[in-house]
């Protein structure tokens, strides 16, 4: 793939799914998979499929589909699966908690290292085996476990504030649950998840 290649942010929010269905293709002993056979199991158009893989050069070959493994070893490697991805998460409260608890159990390569909530003591305490700080020492112990990047699940009104301090840090990026719509520097990636967006999105749709 050429540096210069944009990649469409739909696209790369199905590279994870992509990787995913294809490790149980192979824990089912398939070789080779094409890409009608990849649309039946994710449920995604196979033209869309096509375009996607396009985008990375010639993944497969006409009349025979993918190789599986080829696929499999080459989106770990741009997923970059074999590195650890340390986490911050920023706000504990029953969205929080639920984060913790999860702790991406499917994911080996990510992990929330640790967690800041305005409610826990400066000296930290733990919640599901993950340390957790007050604000305050958000910077610190941000560094200390070198975390790259941050989940925000804060209240609307401490977002930005927070967005701002993680900016100085040179945080890499920020998976935003806040209804806000942060402003970030360009060095910064911005992912927003608005619950309540996709829930009308899902009603609209349903009623139509």
């Amino acid at each position: 793939m050429s540096k210069e290649t944009k990649i469409p942010q739909a696209t790369t929010k199905r590279l994870p799914l992509y990787y995913r269905f294809l490790q149980n293709f192979a824990n089912e002993g398939k070789q080779r998979v094409s890409s009608q056979e990849l649309s039946e199991a994710m449920k995604i158009d196979s033209a869309t499929i096509r375009r996607d893989f396009s985008y990375f050069g010639a993944l497969g070959k006409k009349g025979y589909g993918y190789d599986v493994q080829h696929l499999l070893q080459f989106f770990r490697e741009t997923l970059d699966q074999d590195e650890a991805t340390n986490v911050a998460l920023i706000g504990v409260g029953n969205l929080g908690n639920a984060f913790l608890k999860y702790n991406f159990q499917k994911n080996h390569n990510t992990r929330i290292v640790v967690a800041f909530d305005s409610k826990a003591p400066l000296e930290g305490t733990e919640i599901s085996d993950i340390p957790v700080f007050h604000p305050d020492r958000l910077e610190e112990m941000y560094e200390k476990y070198n975390a790259e990047l941050a989940i925000l699940t804060v209240s609307a009104r401490s977002a930005q504030a927070m967005a701002d301090r993680l900016a100085q840090m040179n945080a890499k990026g920020i998976l935003n649950f806040t209804p806000i719509r942060l402003n970030i520097p360009e060095t910064m990636k911005l992912m927003n998840i608005d619950l309540s967006v996709e829930l009308q999105a899902l009603i609209y749709l349903i009623r139509n």
